[in-house]
């Protein structure tokens, strides 16, 4: 089976949450179930996402940590000219590929999920908020919200046994 990804989806790392919940609007025979993790792509009023772009490496970490103290975003200037380089044309690359960060049809149209879904949140994302989480779950029939304790926007980076206690029991309910 081959499944066309609608153009309007930003594919990077960034938006893995995004592509996921547009993928089981396309209802694959083989999908038995989601899980959203701190996804953006949608808009609700009074909780925009973080502008990724207009943040430093600095601020990044800041917003996307529990514990800033603990990131691991070196400061670009910090680096050898060849992995600076690298690090400058990765960003512009996901300026190019991946600059937006929701579909204003999206929220609607999440109500045509119909697996099993499973969103999780980190308690201090401050590039997408909690508030932002519970209206992607309240948006999906069915849907299951949970704060992860302790983590921000990366859980699966900062804390993965704490994001694995979570989807443990989801998938193995499947």
């Amino acid at each position: 089976m081959v499944v066309q990804v609608p153009e309007r989806i930003p594919l990077h790392e960034a938006h893995v949450g995004w592509v996921g919940a547009e993928l089981a609007l396309l209802r694959p025979p083989r999908l038995a179930g989601l899980v959203l993790v701190d996804a953006v792509g949608i808009q609700v009023a009074g909780h925009p996402a973080a502008d990724f772009f207009a943040l430093t490496p600095a601020q990044v970490a800041e917003r996307s940590w529990f514990d800033p103290s603990r990131a691991s975003i070196p400061d670009p200037a910090s680096l050898p000219p060849a992995a600076r380089a690298i690090v400058v044309g990765n960003r512009a690359a996901l300026a190019v590929y991946g600059g937006a960060s929701a579909d204003p049809s999206l929220l609607e149209r999440l109500a045509g999920i119909t697996v099993p879904t499973l969103v999780l949140w980190g308690e201090a994302d401050r590039i997408v908020d909690v508030d932002l989480g519970r209206a992607y779950a309240a948006a999906i029939p069915g849907a299951r919200f949970e704060v992860l304790e302790g983590v921000g926007h990366v859980p699966q980076v900062e804390a993965p046994e704490v994001l694995l206690s979570a989807v443990r029991p989801f998938v193995e309910g499947r």
